[in-house]
């Protein structure tokens, strides 16, 4: 019996871990003349894009003022990647 549940728990744990990462989108971002083009993976395609486009805007962006800005700048490109 205790083998069971921990095959089972497991098989959840592995099941789970693949879920997440579902969605992977290449996303570039345009801030103060610059570019930078980001790949990320999520659970959801939000989720990877946003991650994708926080990458970005971290690179381009110097300070906290300038990273918001940057991150409330729509994405120049978003492509999904197999």
């Amino acid at each position: 019996m205790l083998a069971g549940v921990a095959v089972s728990f497991v098989g959840l744990l592995i099941h789970g871990t693949l879920q997440q990462t579902k969605h992977r989108h290449e996303v570039c971002v345009q801030f103060n003349g610059r570019t930078h083009c980001a790949t990320a993976e999520g659970r959801t395609p939000d989720e990877a894009i946003q991650a994708a486009k926080t990458i970005g805007c971290t690179l381009l962006t110097s300070g906290r003022d300038e990273n918001i800005r940057c991150l409330d700048t729509p994405p120049t490109r978003v492509s999904p990647v197999n």
